[in-house]
């Protein structure tokens, strides 16, 4: 069972607290979600898991081994992410790419394997971008880059995949397709997302943040209440379910007589 737990972590930029105290818990399987307004340190959280930016304080533990005392090879092999800013001019091939997720089950440029080439391909099936396997990654629109590096994460078959506004980039039916994909994928998920209605519908669990600290966490259904909608994000929200499941829908509207924030 491959948990993810955050404890009292804190993480600073330059000299600035971004993230204070933060503490999570993604359970194995489970699909948890983080939201947040602009600058409530979402991404600076999850770059924390993902090791690219260092713990100012706490720990961040995957199946029990700390995070932060690993190897970069053994924590790759833990942590998959697909992060909100990637490099765009990389000259290899969609495979290539999907490829390098497999750089941290192998030796130092070593052949791929019959099981490499296996799992890459599959990684590009279930991204929806094995027919562009040939093409070379800078001719490729911004939702199909989002979603060989996709494929890339998967590859990597990491039981922990990190998403950081995976939907950047994509229509409407690609959001679907590809929340969908990640949360039937059976690995741990974190996701920061910016759109509730998409966190509401994919997560077990979503996390609230605002000015690097969690002012709340729960169920979608529990946590994400009008009351909580102004006052964190500065909108007025209209409350109610989606047929057949237990996931909210939110009407959101500005907020009458101006916005209220933490």
């Amino acid at each position: 069972m491959t948990s993810l737990i955050l404890r009292d972590v804190h993480v600073t930029i330059g000299t600035t607290p971004v993230v204070t105290g933060v503490s999570l818990t993604a359970p194995s399987g489970g699909r948890v979600g983080i939201v947040g307004p602009n600058g409530s340190g979402k991404s600076t959280l999850l770059r924390a898991v993902y090791r690219h930016l260092p713990l100012a304080g706490g720990s961040i533990t995957v199946g029990g081994e700390d995070l932060w005392a690993l190897t970069p090879r053994r924590a790759a092999q833990l942590v998959a992410a697909l992060p909100q800013e990637t490099r765009s001019d990389f000259d290899v091939t969609v495979w290539e790419m999907a490829a390098m997720g497999r750089t941290p089950h192998k030796r130092p440029f070593a052949a791929d394997t019959e099981r490499d080439v296996a799992v890459v391909a599959d990684a590009l099936a279930h991204a929806g971008v094995a027919h562009l396997a040939g093409r070379r990654f800078t001719t490729l629109s911004g939702g199909e880059r989002q979603r060989v590096l996709l494929a890339r994460a998967l590859a990597q078959q990491a039981p922990v995949l990190v998403l950081d506004e995976p939907t950047n980039h994509l229509d409407v039916r690609h959001q679907f397709d590809l929340l969908g994909l990640v949360t039937s994928a059976g690995t741990t998920v974190v996701a920061a997302l910016h759109d509730l209605n998409l966190a509401a519908a994919y997560c077990d669990h979503v996390y609230v943040l605002a000015a690097g600290r969690v002012v709340a966490d729960g169920p979608p259904y529990e946590v994400l209440t009008p009351e909580l909608v102004r006052e964190v994000f500065g909108v007025d929200a209209h409350v109610t379910s989606v047929p057949g499941t237990d996931a909210p829908h939110l009407i959101l509207r500005p907020a009458a007589g101006g916005p209220t924030t933490r």
